[in-house]
């Protein structure tokens, strides 16, 4: 029973959305329907997304490039600041959550020798922020972001320009955060790790870059899904086949589970009638509002199902990352990582978490509420 309760903990959603799947079936029996519910693009993108950064990150890659821009820094703010800096740019590419489990414990790690750990607590909840931020300007920075891209039918270029204006704000937010709550005092950032990869490890770097450049091929449209995770599988069985073990295939389930419930929801009129009326014309809000209870992954696959104002939906789970904890699942990741630690204050923890991403919020509607 405890191992139950500690698999519902870590896996609420998963559970949720399996539960919320199951119900729907009862009202809506299965048939050759459920299979067009499914988005097998989106899927596969993303399979392949993390199968890539699970390899990369096994192979310490973000962490290196991490290290070597953090020792260039000489005070406690040019440390901070890159610390954020760092997550904010890299989730663009490598997802939200791949950059906080990268970076967060190395924050811990470089603040404890610097002898500053009382900048830990703020820079790890300035980083989740950045993360979260960061990853809204592209279509690979986090889940819902690939989904609502793939749906929309958007161009890259278009994506980025419909965020580019959140992006900005939200970075010169970061630096100015970053400034105010670290001083200009000298430290140094003492570990300094040599990394002496053999041959082998040398081409798996080669052979992820290559599955990397495949996936993005398939997010630019221009190589079919079904190839592109054909091609990643079959590099990554001859070169790095463990590397599948390591891959979290619960949000792969997550996303099915709620495809099939949205699409029985569909099915039953009056469900159906209700939820359009009140997400139409409300996008925005609506889904930054459910984003606060649900997370925002399954806020956007289930506002997706009742309007056609994907862009909006696109914004709206984007800014409705910040607030809760749970409002982005990769939030939690960072609260995890800090709650373990032996000086950790998970109280004051939720208190400045909650207070920094309100005001983030804040300015983030703001600049919805002026374009």
């Amino acid at each position: 029973m405890k191992k139950i309760i500690e698999i519902l903990k870590h896996e609420a959603v998963l559970f949720v959305s399996a539960v919320l799947a199951l119900a729907s079936a009862v009202f809506v029996k299965p048939d050759a329907y459920y299979y067009g519910y499914i988005d097998y693009r989106t899927l596969s993108i993303l399979l392949a997304l993390m199968i890539t950064m699970a390899g990369l990150k096994r192979l310490m890659v973000f962490k290196q490039i991490g290290e070597k821009l953090v020792q260039k820094m000489g005070t406690a703010r040019g440390i901070v600041l890159c610390l954020i800096v760092l997550c904010f740019f890299f989730s663009m590419v490598i997802t939200n959550d791949v950059a906080l489990i990268t970076f967060v414990p190395f924050t811990i790690v470089t603040l404890t020798l610097a002898e500053r750990k009382d900048l830990i607590l703020i820079t790890i909840v300035l980083e989740t922020v950045a993360a979260n931020l960061g990853s809204m300007l592209t279509p690979l920075g986090n889940p819902q972001n690939l989904y609502l891209y793939s749906l929309s039918g958007m161009s890259v270029a278009k994506f980025v320009m419909l965020m580019l204006p959140y992006s900005v704000v939200a970075l010169v937010l970061l630096i100015v955060c970053g400034i105010m709550f670290a001083g200009k005092e000298e430290v140094e950032a003492k570990e300094k790790n040599i990394y002496e990869r053999a041959a082998k490890d040398k081409r798996k770097i080669v052979m992820y870059a290559i599955t990397f450049t495949i996936s993005l091929l398939v997010v630019l449209r221009f190589l079919p899904y079904y190839i592109g995770l054909a091609l990643v599988l079959a590099l990554v069985l001859v070169f790095d086949a463990k590397v599948l073990k390591e891959v979290d295939y619960s949000l792969i389930f997550t996303f099915i589970f709620l495809f099939v419930f949205i699409g029985n929801i569909k099915r039953i009129p009056a469900l159906s009638d209700t939820l359009s009326q009140v997400v139409n014309a409300n996008e925005v809000w609506v889904s930054a509002a459910l984003s606060q209870v649900i997370s925002n992954v399954p806020a956007a696959i289930l506002c997706s199902g009742f309007t056609n104002e994907i862009p909006k939906l696109i914004v709206g789970t984007n800014i409705g990352g910040l607030g809760t904890l749970i409002a982005s699942m990769a939030s939690l990741i960072s609260f995890k990582q800090y709650a373990v630690l032996e000086e950790s204050d998970n109280a004051k923890y939720l208190k400045v978490f909650t207070a920094v991403n309100v005001v983030f919020f804040i300015f983030m509607a703001l600049v919805y509420v002026i374009l």
